[in-house]
């Protein structure tokens, strides 16, 4: 019974950026459906429903296995949103890229600005530390979790505005989340980490055993 995977891609992104993923998984059996979605021009609460409903509708009519997500960066809380307010039937295990599950401060202190709103839209100024922020108000996820995150930063300038060790846009503490079953930090940038051979064994290796090759 053939098992499939379906990729989120993140914030200001296409499915393009996840391609590599998306051939990796599918050389490994995985019938993959690599998602595209207008991350720029909806909140997350629509781009959660308006991505992923037609999606699981889409492998459900045509697979009888087990359905897993990859995600990266914003992709990774739309699937949270999703799975706090629906339940998947045949999920199986879920890895998440540089995820800001507990927002970013880049949000915190660039959001208001004119051009941070033009580049990532609503969605963007959701992604906040602050309480009020969507990332924060979310539960953790009930199911086999792992998470990736990179210690590598390519732009000097938004890597000291987020303190401690980070990717340049996510922090690796902030991508941490509760109840995940494993956690792995590799020597990549929040925006080429998709492109990581070794980060694609990693995600193939999760997904066949529920935690990460050490």
């Amino acid at each position: 019974m053939q098992d499939s995977v379906i990729l989120l891609h993140g914030l200001a992104r296409t499915k393009r950026s996840m391609k590599k993923i998306a051939i990796h998984l599918d050389n490994r059996g995985y019938k993959v459906l690599n998602i595209g979605y207008p991350s720029t021009r909806f909140r997350i609460e629509e781009l959660s429903e308006r991505t992923i409903t037609p999606a699981l509708n889409m492998i459900l009519e045509k697979s009888l296995g087990k359905i897993h997500f990859v995600t990266h960066s914003m992709g990774g809380i739309l699937l949270r949103y999703f799975l706090n307010h629906h339940t998947i039937s045949r999920l199986g295990r879920i890895v998440m890229l540089s995820p800001p599950n507990n927002g970013s401060e880049i949000v915190n202190k660039l959001g208001h600005l004119w051009l941070f709103k033009i580049i990532n839209g609503p969605a963007g100024n959701q992604l906040g530390t602050d309480e009020d922020c969507l990332p924060t108000t979310l539960k953790s996820i009930q199911s086999e979790l792992g998470i990736i995150t990179g210690n590598k930063a390519l732009d000097p300038f938004l890597s000291r505005i987020i303190p401690g060790e980070n990717d340049g846009k996510v922090s690796v503490k902030s991508a941490k989340l509760k109840g995940m079953k494993d956690f792995l930090i590799v020597p990549h940038s929040h925006s080429f980490i998709m492109q990581s051979s070794l980060v694609c064994e990693q995600i193939s290796y999760f997904l066949q055993k529920g935690y990460f090759k050490k």
